[in-house]
């Protein structure tokens, strides 16, 4: 028989002060002493107005991704719940500080607690649910009694202007190139830093307890070619050379390492396939839109937010405007994290009551992969 599981705790680190968008390139600095001509343009079709960095002024390194992770987990044991008590710690981001050992190994060796059992989650958005199903799972099926699962990403360091210098002097300037341009720049716009941590217990305790009712997770990469990637390139037939194949020259002048996305793929498969897969999981679990409360969609841009709901609407699954609950403006994108922070600020503010139902929905772009979650108040 599988145990109930429950999320009993929720709470988030996000580095420094909130950052606007006058502020953004005094940060991150500009590209060729340059001032960026897509920024505006970008900024307002995502409709984010602030958004947090792990640097200061002056772009020094203020926190890491693991040390972002721990400071989330470490506000999880502020009362009635140690570091000690952990049994399981499942850890998803998508831009680790290093390729190995793992995201999760790290974060445990800040913690100092004791042995867990370490998973690792990697990806792009998808990374952070998928850490947090394996600790549903590994709660569900009464393995543990509990687990902490996390989502996080320091990707300002990524994005600073001297990250671009390099292929600046070898393309002679980003101008030229409009198409290099914007998929190299738009990225730079969008992305921000932070960490989210799930305390799940087999039992409920506290003042508030959400229900971890059913996950469900799909991938379309059989059908569909690669569309944000980093640590390789795209050639012209749709696959990848991953970094390892390039000589270290390459490494700059090809910019191995950059984010990037491919935006034609993107426009014509994100809201398409996320609207299939969750119709299969609301099929699949007799779900109908009337039944749930608060819908959290995680979404890069609030450009694509009218857009998704006539998707729902088209499909017969409209879920009322007035149900959604977003908070991009205020914290921006910050990938495997974002639907964490979306639950946390939800789960603070007061507003959920007994019986109410919570509807996660991760859409992730790497090779179209789409995960959610439905959650009940106890």
């Amino acid at each position: 028989m599988s145990a109930r599981v429950y999320i009993n705790k929720i709470e988030k680190f996000l580095p420094n002060d909130p950052v606007s968008n006058d502020e953004m390139e005094q940060i991150l600095g500009k590209i060729n002493n340059k001032t960026s001509k897509s920024r505006r343009l970008i900024l307002r079709n995502n409709g984010i107005q602030t958004r947090y960095y792990a640097l200061d002024q002056h772009q020094k390194v203020t926190h890491n991704n693991a040390e972002l992770t721990a400071l989330a987990i470490k506000k999880l044991t502020a009362s009635d719940f140690s570091l000690n008590d952990i049994e399981v710690l499942s850890c998803g981001t998508s831009t680790p500080d290093l390729l190995l050992p793992s995201h999760a190994a790290m974060v445990h060796g800040l913690l100092k607690n004791k042995s867990v059992d370490l998973n690792s989650a990697s990806g792009v958005c998808c990374s952070g649910m998928n850490a947090l199903k394996y600790g549903y799972l590994s709660v569900k099926s009464g393995d543990a009694n509990n687990a902490v699962c996390t989502g996080s990403e320091r990707v300002s360091t990524w994005m600073t202007a001297n990250k671009f210098e390099a292929e600046i002097a070898n393309l002679e300037a980003l101008e030229q190139q409009p198409i290099l341009a914007f998929k190299k720049d738009f990225l730079r716009w969008m992305l921000s830093d932070g960490a989210g941590a799930i305390l799940l217990e087999n039992q409920p305790k506290g003042t508030l307890s959400l229900e971890i009712k059913w996950m469900e997770n799909y991938s379309f990469a059989h059908e569909l070619e690669t569309c944000m990637y980093a640590g390789g390139d795209k050639l012209a037939d749709g696959t990848m050379k991953p970094w390892s194949e390039y000589t270290v020259d390459q490494w700059q002048s090809e910019s191995v390492f950059s984010l990037k996305q491919d935006v034609k793929i993107l426009d014509e498969f994100i809201l398409k396939k996320g609207v299939e897969s969750m119709s299969h999981a609301m099929e699949k679990h007799q779900l109908k839109p009337k039944e749930i409360t608060y819908f959290l969609p995680h979404i890069s841009s609030l450009f694509f937010k009218d857009k998704l709901y006539d998707e729902f609407k088209n499909a017969g699954l409209e879920i009322a405007k007035e149900k959604w609950f977003l908070n991009l403006p205020k914290v921006g994108n910050v990938g495997a994290a974002s639907i964490y922070l979306m639950l946390e600020e939800l789960y603070h503010s007061k507003k959920l009551k007994s019986g109410d139902t919570v509807m996660l929905s991760v859409p992730e772009s790497g090779r179209f992969s789409y995960a959610y979650a439905f959650l009940k108040v106890v």
